[in-house]
């Protein structure tokens, strides 16, 4: 009989531990926040949260006023329509370097995720471009797939 109390201690022990467990891992969960937008690189950090977030209308307003800016609709659609796919893709922000006060470049490292389940994630490092409009950091260049190939026409570093 007291080892059947024992036993039964140690089970709701455990029990009470697992349940521990996940109301921490459920309720401890980071959700991305954005930062600052008064650097180049937190303006690309911004961009790619708002994408990834779908919050289309914030990843917007950061596209520099060019020509060749894609019109709001054609944006939106461009990530709706799974011709530009960032569901399975992660952006890393580098360093940066500033070309005469009104010019930068960020570099970034685009994550693709893997197709398969016997692919490997690979990786790609490449520049984004900013100009300094009114102020603010704007885009003018990511590499895809945060980026559409008819917008603007970079110039090559």
């Amino acid at each position: 009989m007291k080892q059947d109390r024992f036993l039964i201690g140690i089970l709701v022990f455990i029990g009470l531990l697992v349940i521990t467990a996940l109301v921490l891992f459920f309720v401890r969960q980071d959700i991305p926040q954005y930062g600052p937008e008064d650097t180049p690189e937190g303006v690309v950090r911004n961009y790619a949260l708002a994408v990834h977030q779908r919050d289309f209308a914030r990843a917007y307003g950061y596209l520099a006023e060019l020509d060749d800016k894609p019109t709001y609709d054609s944006f939106v659609q461009a990530f709706l329509s799974n011709q530009l796919d960032t569901s399975n893709n992660a952006l890393q922000v580098g360093e940066t370097q500033t070309l005469g006060g009104e010019e930068a470049w960020v570099t970034v490292t685009v994550l693709y995720g893997s197709s398969g389940p016997f692919s490997d994630r690979w990786s790609s490092s490449e520049t984004a471009r900013l100009v300094l409009q009114n102020g603010a950091w704007k885009i003018t260049y990511l590499p895809y797939p945060y980026w559409g190939w008819d917008w603007y026409q970079p110039l090559e570093p």
